[in-house]
């Protein structure tokens, strides 16, 4: 019982000990403009209580292009300014950049793990020599761990910080890496104040050149079961404490920030999403932001009506929003001028490119900047034609999330296909992030700083205020515009942020769209099948499959179903009109393998027109399940169908057919057009029944048996044109 109160006793003391440093410690940094990066520093450090110094803020930076050229002596001279009261104090002195900074732990532990190292001053260790080279033999040999000197997180005690900084005389432009280089070299001024690197990332992690070296490591939390993220050294297997994106880590750094300090885990989620966040339903909507929507439609893309009217639909004021469309596509130009006519007097002030201008895409975006500036908008959101925005209220919850550049997270439906990347490749181009999958798949959802976004963002304004447009535009040589503004935005440090957190939309394939094809959206089923059946299947087909609904049965085995779209009909009777090759309705027809067609009508087959791999995929995804609703017990995966054609009626032409069994195990019968509108007479009597179907709607099919029990005819046409799609089901 003693024995324990002493090692409580000793517990007591060593924490107020520690306590006691920590309230020893001065934390300094240096900005001089508020950044994303900047934001981030400072979030990390509240997440451990840090109170940083922010040496600068506010006042011109004087320490030369440090992204490209050696320099930051600046921030030597503002410390060493800031440490002049402090000189002969027993303070201990953290310093760390700040844009590419972020703390992982708490002071107490950085205090404690620097005076394990029996240092005076201690500097983050890296695997280069860097501003010179030429140096990097006079460096003392190591066994373990980094080599190398960084300048970009250091600590100590105040009076050898001071003899460090005071060593030499350094200008704003110099650098301060070699400056430090060089008294490190110096053995004797080393050893005088206890000059030592960090070699094993104890406590600073430099990120240029190790990023295969590190890894997000999680841990589970006892009390309540949530995965929890830390950062771990896989070659040093140290936990360090302050991470550092030094040269062309950035990218790194900004993955490891998606996570880390509890920025992400399994049980919350995005920690940080909310952050920052305002509230548009607080605000009356004549106070909402000014936007300008911005429509960039560079390729033949299939749906482009579609993707219009839900723009036009988004839950967004249209007295506080501005259009700005850029057509390039000369097949387009009916669709978008009939959007135009329709809805552009809608929008505070409108504006159009045609193919005709011929003005460039990234021309085009550029311009649009400058008009959002023009125009004082506040927000600039850009969509591009294969952007479908389905979520209505996606532009105002983009707004709320109040950062400088999000995008929705889009993707192709069913694919690993989205609008951003990852990561990037040494040289700028895609590279797959370890969280990529997770990210797209929606198994992580937040807000995720990435390298690259497309097809749908929207931009603070702010962001177009602070740079013209020779600093901030889409024009790089060898890079699409989309690349040429990413890498414009990595290079002035603004974070690119995409967000998951809801359903927002979904990217068209338009790869493989033939607009030399009559009617192209109707070949689409497979590249973009979300989309066709949006167009093309009857809105009441889902409820063929309610239970409470009764099938309609006009005769006995004789169903009838809801199917697809009037658009469809009209669609198909166009791609094969505009065919035009039917055939003579006579018995001999070359196009069957053995030339004769015992039952012959005027028709084209659905292969003639390109469209015969189309139908058999439709005769699985939507016709199959209604045959084995209502012929219970027959099942064939995939049905097969070597008979699928569209026939043509007519009382000048062929009005009606003769008596017949089909070959088929059933029979499908679409109705393309309307009786009693484009045609007159027309229907199926089934003759053992002597049940007659006359009334037949537009888009629904009828399925019947087709050997042995449904002989059947086709009344005659009495005016007018009647067609209809055919298919001889498991022949």
């Amino acid at each position: 019982m003693v024995l324990l109160r002493f090692v409580f006793t000793l517990l007591f003391v060593f924490s107020n000990v520690w306590s006691k440093e920590s309230n020893d410690i001065l934390v300094y940094t240096v900005a001089t403009e508020e950044t994303n990066g900047f934001d981030r520093y400072l979030n990390s450090a509240n997440e451990f209580n840090i109170q940083p110094k922010i040496l600068g803020l506010g006042h011109e930076w004087k320490g030369g292009n440090i992204r490209t050229h050696p320099g930051g002596g600046f921030k030597f001279n503002l410390l060493k300014n800031a440490l002049e009261e402090h000189k002969n104090s027993n303070k201990v002195v953290l310093f760390t950049d700040s844009y590419d900074v972020i703390f992982l732990g708490k002071v107490d532990d950085i205090i404690r793990r620097f005076k394990k190292t029996g240092a005076k001053v201690l500097f983050g260790a890296e695997p280069y020599c860097w501003p010179d080279t030429s140096l990097a033999d006079q460096y003392p040999e190591v066994t373990e761990g980094k080599r190398f000197l960084n300048s970009g997180m250091f600590i100590g005690y105040a009076p050898e910080i001071y003899k460090l900084l005071t060593r030499e005389d350094i200008q704003d432009d110099d650098d301060d890496q070699l400056y430090c280089t060089k008294a490190y070299l110096d053995k004797k001024f080393r050893e005088d104040i206890q000059m030592k690197l960090d070699h094993k990332s104890e406590i600073f992690q430099n990120l240029n050149g190790v990023a295969a070296e590190i890894e997000i490591a999680s841990k589970q939390e006892k009390e309540d079961e949530r995965e929890t993220y830390y950062i771990r050294n896989l070659v040093s297997r140290t936990e360090p404490l302050i991470l550092h994106g030094n040269g062309h880590s950035k990218y790194t750094l900004n993955y490891l920030g998606n996570y880390v300090p509890n920025v992400w885990n399994s049980l919350e989620g995005c920690k940080l999403c909310k952050k920052g966040q305002i509230d548009l339903s607080a605000i009356s909507t004549k106070d909402w932001p000014t936007v300008l929507i911005s429509v960039f439609i560079e390729q033949n893309t299939p749906f482009l009506e579609e993707m219009l009217q839900k723009l036009y639909s988004m839950d967004y004021p249209k007295d506080r929003t501005h259009l700005f469309i850029h057509n390039s596509i000369k097949f387009h130009t009916n669709i978008v001028q009939s959007f135009v006519e329709r809805f552009s007097k809608d929008y505070v002030s409108f504006k159009q490119i045609t193919p005709d201008d011929g003005i460039p895409e990234w021309t085009a975006r550029d311009l649009s900047l400058d008009i959002c500036q023009k125009k004082k908008c506040e927000i600039y959101f850009s969509v591009d034609s294969i952007a479908h925005i389905d979520n209505p209220f996606t532009l105002k919850l983009l707004i709320e999330q109040n950062r400088t550049v999000v995008a929705p997270m889009l993707t192709r439906p069913g694919k690993a296909w989205s609008n951003f990347w990852g990561a990037l490749t040494k040289d700028g181009f895609y590279s797959r992030s370890n969280d990529y999958m997770d990210i797209v798949h929606n198994e992580k959802q937040g807000l995720w700083n990435v390298p690259f976004i497309s097809n749908a963002y929207i931009i603070n304004s702010t962001l177009l205020r602070k740079f013209d447009r020779t600093q901030l535009n889409y024009t790089r040589p060898n890079l699409d515009a989309d690349m040429a503004f990413c890498s414009t935005l990595r290079h002035l440090d603004v974070f690119m942020y995409v967000s998951n957190r809801l359903e927002f939309g979904h990217l068209i394939n338009a790869d493989t769209f033939d607009v030399t094809r009559t009617e192209p959206e109707m070949y689409q089923i497979f590249e973009n099948e979300r989309d066709w059946e949006e167009r093309y299947i009857h809105q009441e087909y889902p409820d063929n499959f309610n239970p409470e609904r009764k099938d309609a049965q006009p005769c006995p085995d004789v169903y009838w179903f809801p199917i697809v779209s009037t658009r469809f009909c009209e669609a198909l009777i166009n791609m094969m009109e505009s065919f035009g090759k039917w055939s003579s309705g006579k018995n001999e027809d070359d196009r069957l393998s053995g030339g004769y067609e015992a039952v012959p009508t005027r028709d084209i087959h659905m292969n003639q027109v390109g469209w015969e791999r189309h139908w058999l995929y439709f005769l699985q995804k939507y016709v199959r399940p209604l045959q084995e609703k209502v012929f219970l017990g027959y099942y064939h995966d995939p049905p097969k169908s070597l008979m699928n054609f569209v026939v043509r009626y007519r009382p000048d032409e062929q009005p009606s057919l003769r008596p017949h069994h089909d070959s088929s195990t059933y029979t499908i019968n679409i109705a393309l057009n309307k009786r009693g509108i484009d045609y007159e007479g027309g229907g199926c009597r089934f003759i053992r029944y002597n049940c007659s179907v006359v009334d037949t709607k537009q888009g629904w099919l009828l399925m019947h048996p087709g050997r042995l029990t449904h002989f059947h005819e086709g009344l005659s046409v009495t005016k007018g044109t009647r067609y209809i799609m055919i298919a001889f089901v498991d022949p």
